[in-house]
């Protein structure tokens, strides 16, 4: 049965509007996944949607009537802007929008649960690495890892304490047995990132909605090689959830 929804999330951060904007529609790369908007209302954006308001760098909604998909059909994305502390920080209203035609709890529990993390690492880039050249990766494990309870050896493989807590510094383990420094920038039983000086990495632990486990590298180092990045992360992932 289709029935509508709405996602909608308030939030400060402290940089100025402009830098706000920019992340949505030119940096989407650096926190989400690389986007394409035609600057003008009317005209294109991603995945079919139209600009219905373009005003930087104060109003984005993008519209979406055909998704694409059987358990939606209608998607909406809007951002209101506005400036705090004599513009040198910012007050955002993130609202997700439209109608599931299927499978309708399932589906708001998972858009409800990913805006935290998607807007949580919004944050993260424009506060550390805004317009920085970025390569993106993204990538699933293995079908072993979508079990509802196998989320919790990515923490284990990274060698985190279960109470190791958002905020902390961690040496982190990665492919290939190698450590690295990074911040545990957040953590809760669906999702976790790090942040290193040259990347955010993301793990989605969305075994509750049937699908493995999913990771976001997105990496500011000059040299960074996106095939490079999948592979090591990918071949990680296969250890810690073996066939």
């Amino acid at each position: 049965m289709s029935k509508e929804f709405e996602v909608a999330r308030e939030y400060e951060v402290d940089v100025p509007p402009a830098r706000v904007w920019d992340a949505i529609t030119s940096g989407s790369g650096g926190w989400l996944w690389p986007m394409e908007f035609e600057p003008r209302q009317g005209g294109a954006g991603p995945f079919g949607s139209v600009i219905t308001t373009w005003d930087p760098p104060h109003r984005l909604t993008v519209r979406t009537e055909d998704v694409g998909f059987p358990t939606q059909s209608l998607n909406q994305i809007d951002h209101t802007i506005e400036a705090r502390g004599d513009g040198r920080s910012s007050w955002v209203r993130y609202v997700h929008s439209g109608i599931f035609t299927d499978d309708w709890d399932n589906q708001y529990d998972g858009a409800d649960k990913h805006t935290d993390f998607y807007l949580h690492t919004l944050r993260e880039y424009v506060t550390h690495f805004a317009g920085r050249p970025v390569t993106f990766a993204t990538f699933n494990g293995p079908g072993a890892s979508a079990g509802t309870d196998a989320f919790a050896a990515v923490g284990r493989a990274l060698g985190l304490a279960d109470g190791t807590a958002s905020g902390e510094r961690v040496r982190a383990k990665g492919p290939g047995g190698e450590d690295f420094d990074a911040v545990l920038d957040y953590r809760d039983p669906y999702f976790l990132g790090l942040r290193t000086d040259g990347a955010l990495i993301r793990f989605f632990g969305r075994g509750r909605w049937g699908a493995p486990v999913g990771m976001s590298i997105h990496d500011f180092a000059p040299d960074a090689d996106a095939k490079d990045n999948e592979t090591a992360w990918k071949g990680w992932l296969d250890e810690v959830y073996p066939a």
